[in-house]
């Protein structure tokens, strides 16, 4: 099997199994914008934007370390798991130290809506304090899998997670709303203790979803050992800090604007603009959805790579096929965005065109997670070079753009700006690590034919949505015109790939 078709099976099959938890996910946004009014919806934003923030510190970047150490020191690969995990334990309990005493000074920092009691608040933040915990925890078990070239059982785990979470929702939004109001046996018991309405419930079912994940990796918690190594761990941090940093500076770009938009926006329409905003960027998951399962297969399959000759031909050659599957993705969810908006209905006609009011921010976003996927493909340099100082640099610079950017203009244009304010930063990011990666570590893309297809797909999108107004016949005629030709150019080398 020629190493681009293992790749690709690699990759797909973690594209299925993440495809699939997260489409099952994203109907849940339907159901929570039809329950819950735009300004409730932007508690749940709000939240879930701290948590993707908080997460990668108490990673600690030690997901990547841990497979970099695993291509550097073969031999010690127990070893590697031990201080991976230690450092991310000792790291978590030290967090968890930390906030706890502070638990109602943190629920006024996070509030955005006033009308919601300060004690609503102080239970949302200890339930993310427990899931906070918990998938930490879960970080490296979850990369060994990866690892071992298990993705059938990641995904498995990843797949249970999601379905128990949305069965959760559903018992609390709808199940049990329906046996008190029936009178179905045991509604004394629930009337005692339920609160129809409360998106608390939302928030519960996440941390029980992340107990059952914790449960189901106990054969990987297992083969832990209390045996940490300081001297690999010292050299570990200094590869991983960088990283640590450059994860939080992605994840600043990719939630600090929601939070942004609840401080710099009057009171009386921060949390609903948040809840639009929100709600519409779940159509852009779909191409975030994407890069992320790339992700998952590239990162482990790039360090095997690393001491093989052709190392370069083969990270530029996934690099074109990369290009083309995002730019496909990116026409297709805008040339069928009348049909995607009707997953963002609201409860009424006011509430529907309140929620779709910021379909115009998806394009950007789209093209935002566009930039970011390539960046993702060219920092493989900075991290099989172990200058990951770079990647530091990189997404500070994407953080510091996404700060000032929404902070100058959210006050007047709201969550374009945010939306503008991702695409820059992401372009920035991508730009700056193609410059500095063709000095340190040079790998031969093919520029011109990429800029090509991602020049040319932006027309197409603009085309699609400005001036054909989201028409679904053109905008999926322009799709099909613009794969066909892809296709046709790149036919000798997808035939020569197959007939490996």
């Amino acid at each position: 099997m020629s190493t681009a078709k293992k790749f690709a099976g690699q990759t797909a099959v973690y594209g299925l199994t993440t495809i699939a938890p997260r489409i099952l996910n994203f109907f849940l946004t339907k159901i929570y914008v039809s329950a819950y009014p735009a300004k409730v919806y932007g508690i749940f934003t709000t939240m879930f934007s701290w948590v993707s923030m908080i997460n990668p510190i108490l990673a600690f970047g030690m997901e990547t370390t841990f497979f970099r150490y695993l291509n550097k020191r073969p031999d010690e690969k127990e070893q590697v798991y031990n201080n991976t995990f230690g450092a991310i334990l000792g790291i978590s309990l030290i967090f968890l130290v930390a906030v706890l005493p502070f638990i109602t000074n943190i629920a006024e920092l996070v509030r955005v809506d006033p009308q919601t009691p300060l004690q609503d608040h102080v239970k949302y933040v200890a339930y993310f304090i427990g899931v906070l915990l918990l998938d930490a925890w879960c970080v490296i078990p979850f990369a060994r899998i990866r690892a071992n070239g298990r993705p059938g059982r990641y995904g498995l785990i990843k797949c249970i997670n999601v379905l128990v979470f949305i069965m959760l929702n559903l018992l609390f939004i709808y199940g049990i709303p329906y046996m008190i109001s029936n009178r179905l046996p045991g509604h004394e018991w629930l009337s005692g203790w339920f609160r129809q309405g409360w998106i608390g419930y939302v928030f519960l079912s996440n941390l029980i979803a992340s107990a059952l994940t914790l449960v189901l990796l106990l054969p990987e918690f297992l083969l832990l050992r209390p045996n940490f190594d300081r001297p690999m761990f010292r050299e570990m941090l200094s590869y991983s800090w960088p990283v640590l940093v450059a994860n939080l500076s992605f994840v600043i770009n990719e939630n600090l604007d929601k939070l942004l938009l609840g401080k710099f926006l009057p009171a009386s329409i921060s949390a609903s603009e948040t809840g639009i905003y929100g709600a519409c960027a779940k159509i852009a998951v779909f191409l975030n959805i994407f890069v992320q399962a790339f992700r998952l297969g590239a990162e482990p399959f790039f360090f095997s790579q690393a001491k093989k000759q052709n190392a370069g031909n083969t990270y530029a050659l996934i690099m074109d096929y990369f290009v083309i599957a995002v730019t496909v993705i990116f026409i297709a969810l805008v040339a069928n965005i009348e049909i995607m908006k009707g997953f963002i209905k609201g409860h009424g006609a006011v509430q529907q065109q309140l929620y779709w009011s910021g379909l115009k921010a998806v394009p950007l976003l789209l093209l935002g997670y566009v930039s970011l996927g390539i960046y993702m493909n060219l920092s493989v340099w900075y991290k099989l070079s172990d200058q990951t100082r770079y990647g530091l640099y990189i997404s500070g610079v994407g953080a510091i753009l996404t700060i000032v950017i929404n902070v100058l203009f959210i006050p007047k244009y709201s969550y374009m700006a945010s939306a503008w304010a991702s695409l820059i930063a992401y372009g920035s990011m991508m730009v700056l690590s193609y410059l500095w990666g063709q000095q340190n570590y040079p790998i031969p893309y093919n520029v011109k034919k990429n800029l090509a297809y991602i020049v040319s797909s932006v027309v197409i999108v603009y085309l699609s949505f400005s001036v054909f107004h989201r028409s679904l016949l053109i905008g999926n005629a322009l799709l099909v015109l613009y794969t066909g030709v892809a296709f046709f150019a790149e036919r000798r080398q997808i035939l020569a790939i197959l007939k490996r």
